[in-house]
This record gives structure tokens, sequence and C-alpha cells, in this order.
């Protein structure tokens, strides 16, 4: 009960103190027009209220992520406290708040043009394959995954909820942003947000009264409860499974989406940094239910690897089947209509955004204006037969490097922050102590991990090894950098 309360208000604290320094380091300046004033078209420029921003932003980057992510992270033990809350912090909310302002200042660019602007031709072009792979990879697994929910739930054939959704997923590709986007999201935010603080206030009375015990984080818990110690290592895979809750690098590409809408560069705060903040609060609040409702996380390994009688039959515990559980249990009857709001509605509104940012990245990288609606389908009709190919294939070994790729994405982002503060004559510690540490999550992931989790599955050692000897590399080319850079403004001037 007490790591979780004072998880949460550091986790708000962490708004209202390293928030407003991050905003004032990086110089946001009221009186600056944004994109969305200068370069206003009524389809992808659109100015639109603070709040309404702050919720599409939120859902964009939210999705399942700090549901799922934190449930399945939740199996390591309360070192996933730890993590969301340092890493949303001091990792990601300033990942979100970089990028999405780095957008407004390049008149709404993404992310592959402002890493090609910053760290070079050559990372533009990985980033192109790493955004395009990843956005058609969450926008291709959020088109079957609640397909395959709305078939058990209504018993209509998953081809018919396939074309569905993919007719949602057109329109809102397509349309300008505030018709559908603009105009749903707020009651999508407001379900998911009520499903969060409905779990959250369940958990607070339950520890109140005695009929919930929340494990708490000690020098005792901080060690791997993973049933599968050995294939699961708590360090790195711990960052990799909890990446929305704490740093993500889809968020960056979905940043430029708003940088595009917002009206004025104070608003940039709450908006960017905030809507993170909000997430790993989501985050905190379902590792935290995974845990005491089974429990302990001992517990929760139990129900997720030797499973529990449900309804009669021995199910093993998957993260949906977790949500759906907590909430009838917590939430009576009403709760568990929101679960299965929650449940599709979730993946559905990063779904949308995700085959969005897209159609953008694509169009910007071919240079291609988007305000014709005939300019708009000529690039969205191959993204979608694309899609809907994927969507008959059996998607889930691609899935299994999304986890990598989307933490690879954050730590080139990073390091291209670290490189515009770096050019801007600004200390770059900020961003490039995050990105050494994400340096080293990835490659020693991608060492050790084992072969159906996107890794190479070597010894531990080996992954420690290389993942230490190219954070350390990526850290000194920036000082050097950073040093060079001083030296030849100190010539110049």
């Amino acid at each position: 009960m007490i790591t979780f309360c004072v998880a949460i208000i550091l986790l708000i604290a962490g708004y209202f103190i390293y928030g407003k320094f991050v905003d004032r380091f990086f110089g946001a300046d009221p009186s600056r027009k944004t994109p969305a004033e200068t370069m206003e078209d009524d389809v992808d420029y659109k100015p639109m209220p603070t709040w309404k921003v702050f919720v599409i932003q939120f859902l964009n980057i939210a999705g399942l992520g700090p549901i799922f992510g934190a449930i399945m992270g939740a199996a390591y033990g309360p070192a996933a406290y730890l993590w969301i809350v340092i890493g949303c912090i001091f990792m990601g909310a300033v990942h979100d708040y970089f990028s999405g302002m780095l957008s407004v200042r390049n008149k709404g660019e993404n992310m592959p043009y402002l890493t090609g602007k910053y760290l070079g031709r050559g990372m533009k072009g990985v980033m192109m394959v790493l955004v395009s792979f990843l956005l058609l990879a969450v926008g291709v697994s959020f088109v079957t995954g609640p397909a395959d929910l709305m078939q058990s739930l209504t018993g209509l054939d998953k081809t018919w909820w396939l074309y569905i959704i993919f007719l949602y997923y057109i329109l809102a590709t397509l349309l300008p942003i505030d018709k559908i986007i603009g105009s749903i999201y707020p009651f999508m935010g407001a379900a998911l947000l009520f499903m969060a603080l409905g779990v959250g206030g369940a958990l607070v009375i339950g520890g109140l009264d005695g009929s919930l015990t929340l494990q708490e984080l000690t020098f005792d818990t901080l060690k791997n409860y993973h049933s599968d110690p050995e294939n699961n290592i708590l360090v790195p895979m711990l960052f990799i499974v909890i990446s929305c809750g704490a740093i993500s690098g889809f968020h960056s590409t979905q940043s430029p989406l708003m940088a595009r809408c917002i009206k004025n560069e104070k608003y940039a705060r709450p908006v960017f940094y905030g809507a993170m903040i909000a997430e790993g609060i989501v985050a905190m609040i379902w590792a935290t239910a995974a845990i005491a409702y089974f429990g302990g996380a001992e517990g929760l390994n139990a129900a997720a690897t030797d499973g529990i009688m449900i309804d009669g039959v021995l199910t093993k515990v998957t993260p949906a089947i977790a949500v759906d559980m907590i909430c009838k249990s917590w939430l009576g009857k009403v709760g568990a209509i929101i679960a299965v709001v929650g449940v599709v509605v979730c993946p559905i509104t990063s779904g949308d955004t995700a085959f969005r940012s897209l159609r953008l990245t694509l169009a910007g990288f071919l240079k291609m204006d988007q305000h014709k609606i005939s300019r708009r389908i000529l690039i969205s009709v191959p993204i979608f037969v694309v899609a809907y190919f994927c969507c008959m294939m059996d998607f889930s070994t691609i899935w299994n490097y999304v986890g990598i790729c989307n933490q690879a994405l954050a730590m080139i982002i990073l390091w291209t922050i670290s490189a515009y503060l770096i050019k801007s004559g600004k200390p770059h510690w900020m961003t490039s102590i995050p990105a050494t540490f994400l340096t080293f999550v990835c490659f020693s992931y991608f060492m050790m991990a084992p072969y159906v989790s996107g890794g190479l599955h070597l010894a531990p050692v080996v992954g420690y090894i290389v993942g230490g000897v190219l954070a350390l590399a990526a850290v000194i080319f920036c000082i050097v950098k950073d040093m060079q850079h001083k030296r030849l403004s100190a010539i110049r001037n």
C-alpha cells in the first residue's frame, strides 16, 4: 500500500517539478506560432482545444501498452514499480516532450526527418525502416486483436470484424483529424481513465480495509519473480516488456500528430510530458492490481503458467483475461462492460493513429503534400493492401521483434535529442544518460533474449559485455561531439 501510494505521488510530483524543469530547459516560448497556426490545412494541421489534444495524445500513446505491458511486467515482481516511476519521469516523459517539441519547431515533421537532420542521412534511412515496420506491425496487430475479441464476444465471424475495423481505420486515416479522431476520442479516453481510476480506487479501499495485500517494494522483494527466470532475466527483459508505462519509441511516432494541432507551446508540458505521466499512473495501477489480485507476484506467475479454474475450465491467465477478471471482481457488472470497452477500444485508438502516422511518414519521405484527398488515398491504398494481407498471415513471429524495435526506436530518438542539445549549445545529459542506459538494454536484450522473443539467446555475460561496450562507446562519441562543437563555437566567436 505504501509503495503504491508513494509511486503515484512521485509520478504526479514528477510532472510539476521535473516536467516544469524540462519545459524551461527546452525553452518553450508562448510567443512563437505553432504549425497548427502557420500551416493550418483543416486536415492534419488543425488547432484544437488543449484538453482534446491531451486526450488524443494520451490514447495515441497508451492503447493496451500501459495495461497489458504492466501486467506482463508485474510477473517480474515489485521491481516493475521502480522501473515505471523512474522510467516514466526521467526517460519516457522527457522522450515524449522533446520528440513533440522538436516536431513543433520543425513544422510538425516526423521522426525520420528529425533524425536525419540531427544524426545524418544514414540514420534517417534506418529510422524510416524502423518507424514503418513498427507502425505497420502495431496497426495490423490492433486489427486482428480486437477482431478476435469481438468474435468471441458476439459470435460474428472474425472476417466481418476485420472489415469493420479496417473501414474505421481507413476513414480515420483519410479524413481530417478533427472529424473522427477528434470527435470520438474524448469518449474513449473517458472509458480508459474511468477503468484505471476504478481499479485504482479498489486497490486503495482494499488496502485500507485489509481485503487486499499490496506487495511492497523492499530490498528483499527487489528480485526476479518470473516463473521462467532463465529465459526472462530481470535485466534487461523487464525494460523491454514494460515500455509504454516507462518509455516507448512508438510515442515519438505519435507526438507529431499533436504537434500539428497544439495551439501554443505553453501547452506542451501538459500535452506531451503530462500524457506520459498519466500513462505511467495507469501502468502503475495495473501492475499493482495484477500482483494484488493474484496474491503476489508468485500467484500471478502461477496463474499464467499453471492456470486457474474459470467456469469449471482450467485456464492460463493472459493479460486480457486478468483485466476481465479484475474488472468484474472489483467493479461489478459495470466493470465488465468497461473491461470490454477498454480491451477492445484501447488497441483501436492506437491502431488508427498508427496507420495515420504511417501515411504522414511516407508522405513526408516522398515529399507529397496531403491536403488533397486524392494524394492521401494514393499513399493509403498500398498501406492498407499490405496490412490486409498481413492480417491473413501468422503475424506472431514478426510481433516478437516489436518490443525490441520499440525500445531501439526510443534509443535512437534520445540520441537524436542529445545531438539537438549539443548543436543548441545546451548540456546533453538529460537525454544522453537515458540514451546510454537504453543502448545497454537494447543490445544486451538482443544478445540474450530467446529466439522467440527476437534475440540471439547467447549467454548473459556476452549480452552484458556487448551492451556495456556499445553503450560506453555511444556516450563517449556523444561527449567527443559535444567537445568538438564547443571548440568550433569558441573559434567562431
